[in-house]
């Protein structure tokens, strides 16, 4: 928003400049410096737009970068003849110390490369396909490198970018606490971080490696793919984290919707147990809402789902509603087929679930407040359903399609959450919405 407003005051600029000069003419080689660099920012701005940066985000690294460098060096020689480059030139300093910080940062988060600690991989991933759609990155934590949940880091792949220093943005969807409190105690009687990932089992990697499940499209994430599929390691360079992190700790209830924005909601949810063990939150009620498309896709994150469940104390009630949307579009289809008629929603079962192969998914299922339901979750209901039973302050974090937020949003509008409600006892409510673009 910030530079399409700044587009529009250099096109007044220009508009003006035509007007009030009975003279205008295009032979000066400062007003084509100009021209030059206000063509370089329209087409930023174009392949900047939410469809062209999400078809072909490649493109749009690429011809940022190059249009910025245009755009500036045809500012400074528009400019100079008029004594204005000194509000130019700074900008090249100021890019150039960022370059220089993020270097620094580079190297010390991934010193090992660097000949600065003895041995090799420590920065090697190990990436897994999980689906046709998804792969799954983990590396070991550099020691110096510390993310609060919500957070996103740039991956530097050398051998699978197509240029060496391509920086790609994912979210973190590992949790980075100290670590918890009852594994603390028992590390204590000399246990070590042995009995540690005793504890925490397999769901080990989203308490104490950085995993990111990263969806698959073109150019750098298809080549990924390929990495995976062939259960390949990759050498990574970490720089981060950036970009900001919620506190939820004052609030009573938090709600968490999820879709293809698990990478978000799963490190937070799992924060919010965290701060009430610790005693920092009081936090009486979660709610985790995760709509899939396949039920083996619980599989992603049921682990630590389990061990976040078994992990929260007696005074948090944590209820987990999986919806797995790919069953009603399956039974329609076989429905239509048939017999024409309408399927209807119904919840799966444990033994289902084990019938199909999924045994630590059954053992989500047995968990008590977690349930799995086909269908397409009703979004509306659940919330308002939440809001009539909650008092005090709610959050509510979405972060998926347009559609689920565009659903969340238009569920908690007035009158639902607004004064009416709280003066007459209900929840002061709080909608953060984490919007997401392809890397």
């Amino acid at each position: 928003m910030m530079a399409r407003t700044c587009f529009m005051l250099l096109c007044i600029h220009a508009v003006g400049e035509v007007i009030s000069s009975p003279y205008f003419h295009l032979s000066g080689a400062s007003l084509r410096a100009g021209i030059i660099a206000m063509a370089a920012f329209l087409v930023i701005i174009i392949v900047s737009l939410r469809p062209v940066r999400t078809g072909a985000y490649e493109v749009f690294f690429y011809i940022h970068f190059l249009g910025i460098g245009i755009f500036l060096v045809g500012g400074y020689y528009h400019t100079k003849d008029a004594y204005g480059s000194y509000w130019i030139w700074p900008s090249f300093v100021i890019w150039a110390f960022d370059r220089f910080i993020r270097m620094i940062r580079l190297v010390v988060f991934n010193h090992s490369y660097f000949g600065f600690k003895s041995g090799t991989g420590t920065m090697d991933a190990t990436t897994e396909l999980l689906s046709e759609n998804v792969v799954r990155l983990r590396l070991r934590r550099p020691p110096h490198f510390h993310w609060c949940p919500g957070q996103t880091a740039y991956l530097i792949m050398p051998s699978v970018s197509t240029l060496p220093f391509e920086a790609h943005p994912f979210t973190i969807a590992s949790f980075d606490p100290s670590f918890p409190s009852t594994a603390e105690t028992e590390d204590q009687s000399g246990s070590g971080e042995n009995h540690g990932t005793q504890v925490l089992g397999s769901s080990t990697p989203f308490w104490k490696e950085l995993v990111f499940l990263i969806n698959v499209h073109g150019g750098f994430t298809k080549k990924l793919k390929e990495v995976a599929a062939a259960k390949g390691q990759a050498k990574v360079f970490v720089d981060g984290p950036y970009g900001p992190s919620s506190d939820l700790s004052s609030y009573d209830t938090s709600i968490f919707v999820a879709g293809s924005g698990i990478s978000y909601t799963l490190p937070v949810f799992l924060s919010v147990i965290e701060s009430v063990r610790k005693g920092k939150s009081s936090c009486k009620r979660v709610v985790f809402i995760w709509s899939i498309r396949r039920t083996e896709h619980v599989q992603w994150i049921d682990e630590a789902l389990i061990k976040a469940v078994q992990l929260a104390p007696p005074s948090l009630t944590v209820f987990i509603r999986i919806f797995d949307t790919g069953a009603l579009s399956m039974s329609q289809s076989t429905e239509e087929d048939s017999s024409r008629s309408v399927p209807t929603e119904k919840s799966g079962t444990p033994e289902q679930d084990v019938a199909n192969g999924s045994l630590t998914s059954s053992k989500l299922l047995l968990l008590r407040g977690v349930k799995m339901e086909n269908g397409r979750a009703n979004l509306d209901a659940l919330l308002k359903e939440e809001i009539s039973m909650a008092s005090g302050s709610m959050s509510v974090s979405v972060c998926g399609s347009q559609g689920i937020a565009r659903t969340v949003r238009h569920a908690l509008r007035f009158p639902v959450s607004g004064p009416s409600s709280i003066l007459s006892g209900g929840p002061s409510v709080t909608l953060h919405v984490e919007s997401f673009g392809y890397a």
